[in-house]
């Protein structure tokens, strides 16, 4: 079958540079970062170079293209400033992708900072509330997490309420990392089938519109983020090639974003391109 796969990709030579870049690794698609990941920084918006991107993505077959928020953004946080930063950063994120030929924006719902999962999802599902709109095309992802610190979104239940309390959660999904919930202790190496049921039960498997592709330096439980190459960590080859055979994951748009640079992912896209071509 074919897939939709591609790798975490700088966009500081362009939209376009980066999905030529893409093209020359085997991908079909790719993700980037909305704006600086450790500042505040975004793209100047080209209304050109807009439409040359669309044409190419178009020309060449692309699939979803995928935006990741910065790291910055916190929309649990409890200092105001933080989630006034996530507010701003969010709506101008939103703003600009609809004018992009991207569909997809990725974020991490944040940390807590010791003021409690329940109230953390309160500063979460109010600025989505804020900030969603009826008419956006843009479908916002909420990313599935290891659970270091106060991280919120380390279950799929914490996920859940956050969608269940937003008034458009229509315009809400969800990206599975598979490093995250390995180490948040859903154990997809030995009982994916098991772990995508659980997922479908709390929150359902429609909500699940992308996958993050990452092996796992740390092992399981382990509460920690830390991506490996495919193959060289924890999760191990088979887990991938399980992953690629699954019909809920082998039809949504993957992305690597594994410790690697453009001839490493190529070789992995390769992998991956392979085990599919058995099924």
């Amino acid at each position: 079958m074919d897939l939709t796969i591609g790798a975490h990709l700088s966009i500081a030579r362009g939209y376009l540079k980066a999905s030529m870049e893409a093209k020359e690794m085997g991908a079909n698609t790719f993700q980037f970062f909305s704006r600086n990941p450790r500042g505040g920084a975004i793209r100047k918006f080209d209304k050109k170079e807009a439409g040359e991107w669309e044409a190419f993505l178009d020309k060449n077959n692309f699939g979803p293209v995928l935006a990741h928020a910065p790291y910055t953004l916190n929309m649990a946080s409890s200092k105001k400033e933080v989630r006034e930063f996530a507010h701003n950063a969010f709506m101008e994120d939103i703003e600009r992708l609809e004018l992009l030929p991207c569909s997809l924006y990725n974020f991490h719902p944040g940390s807590h900072t010791n003021s409690g999962v329940e109230k953390g999802i309160e500063r979460i599902v109010e600025i989505l509330n804020d900030v969603l709109f009826r008419e956006q095309k843009t479908m916002v992802l909420l990313e599935t997490m290891s659970g270091k610190g106060t991280e919120i979104g380390r279950s799929f239940s914490e996920i859940a309420e956050i969608i269940s309390r937003t008034k458009y959660n229509e315009k809400l999904g969800v990206c599975l990392d598979t490093c995250h919930v390995f180490s948040a202790g859903y154990d997809i190496k030995n009982h994916l089938s098991e772990v995508l049921e659980e997922f479908d039960k709390i929150i359902g498997l429609d909500r699940l519109k992308a996958v993050h592709l990452n092996d796992s330096k740390v092992e399981f439980m382990s509460n920690k983020d830390r991506h490996e190459k495919i193959g060289d960590g924890t999760l191990g080859n088979e887990t991938f090639i399980n992953i690629i055979n699954n019909n809920c994951l082998n039809k949504l748009p993957l992305f690597l974003e594994t410790p690697n640079d453009n001839k490493g992912y190529a070789s992995e896209i390769s992998f991956l391109k392979e085990v599919a071509s058995r099924i």
